[in-house]
């Protein structure tokens, strides 16, 4: 393929009360080896000091004040503004290496006919790297309409270029979790072609704040978000199948989060949430036999599970992150 022109890369930065971190993030992208276009900055109704936060950089960051609609709302927002050829998403708690636009911009002249691109990254938590996203996950390089149906297999910072993100309408701002699955959904369901960078090019934070924390919670967006991919598109008999299976995976990794969560807190409903368990299709065997036992006794397993939790060192953040 003959390589095509080098992109030009708008950085889109959606931030709500991070005036404390938001300069750490903003300065990594300011300090690419290939500086972006442009930093867009949509701050969604913060009642911290964005602006303050900013202001060292003066006129190399563009900021946005809008009413708090979440962080959907605020990146289409700014990026309607966008002159790059490529949208990059950075969290406002995250930080980049100082190659990570020079070699996404490598990635995209090699391979011009790619729309969608992202690279590796380090989960850190607490301070520390705890490995990166791509040890514990495969880069789909065949059939990516389907297995995007099972996964999401991109890194949160996702670099689109501008014109098929205008085309699929950007984040869907109704959804409050998932929304980066949805449109790289949409977006290799229209034919779109992606491609990964398996360097480790950002750190990504893992804290108990973050929307990926609770297990249950998350499970439950998932299967909310293939459901509406059902309703919304015309699937083959090889993504329905994919859809179908994906579903009940995340279906029943739901219910043993809640099961579990439940047992360990001592909360109301765990007796009702390990039955769940105990009787749905898919969960494994000795699983469900733990499920039936926390039927009977609760309260004991419950021990058992919470004394496991604490030896092997599970804390919330290292969950999300396995």
């Amino acid at each position: 393929m003959a390589p095509g022109p080098r992109p030009t890369f708008s950085v889109v930065v959606a931030a709500y009360d991070a005036a404390h971190e938001i300069g750490a993030a903003v300065g990594s992208a300011l300090a690419q080896t290939e500086p972006p276009l442009e930093i867009l900055v949509g701050d969604d109704g913060s009642s911290d000091d964005i602006a303050g936060a900013l202001a060292p950089f003066g006129d190399r960051v563009r900021l946005s004040r809008l009413p708090h609609r979440g962080a959907a709302s605020a990146s289409n927002d700014v990026a309607r503004e966008a002159r790059g050829d490529f949208l990059v998403i950075l969290d406002a708690d995250d930080t980049w290496d100082p190659r990570r636009l020079e070699r996404l911009g490598d990635l995209a002249q090699a391979r011009p006919d790619l729309d969608l691109l992202t690279t590796d990254a380090w989960f850190v938590v607490d301070g520390a790297r705890r490995g990166t996203f791509y040890a514990a996950n495969d880069f789909a390089t065949v059939e990516q309409d389907v297995e995007i149906l099972r996964r999401t297999y991109f890194f949160a910072h996702v670099a689109v270029r501008r014109s098929a993100w205008e085309r699929a309408g950007g984040f869907a701002e109704d959804l409050a979790r998932g929304y980066d699955w949805d449109l790289q959904l949409r977006l290799l369901l229209s034919g779109v072609r992606a491609g990964c960078v398996l360097e480790p090019l950002a750190d990504y934070a893992v804290h108990d704040s973050s929307l990926s924390a609770d297990r249950w919670e998350s499970m439950t967006a998932r299967v909310e978000l293939l459901d509406r991919a059902e309703r919304t598109h015309r699937l083959s008999e090889r993504q329905t199948a994919a859809l179908h299976d994906a579903r009940r995976l995340y279906r029943v990794r739901g219910l043993d989060a809640r099961a579990e969560k439940l047992l360990i807190e001592g909360g109301r409903g765990r007796r009702r949430a390990n039955l769940e368990l105990a009787i749905a299709s898919g969960a494994g065997r000795r699983r469900r036999a733990l499920a039936a036992a926390a039927v009977l006794a609760p309260g004991v397993v419950g021990r058992r599970v919470r004394r496991k939790a604490e030896r092997r060192g599970r804390a919330a953040t290292d969950r999300s992150v396995a």
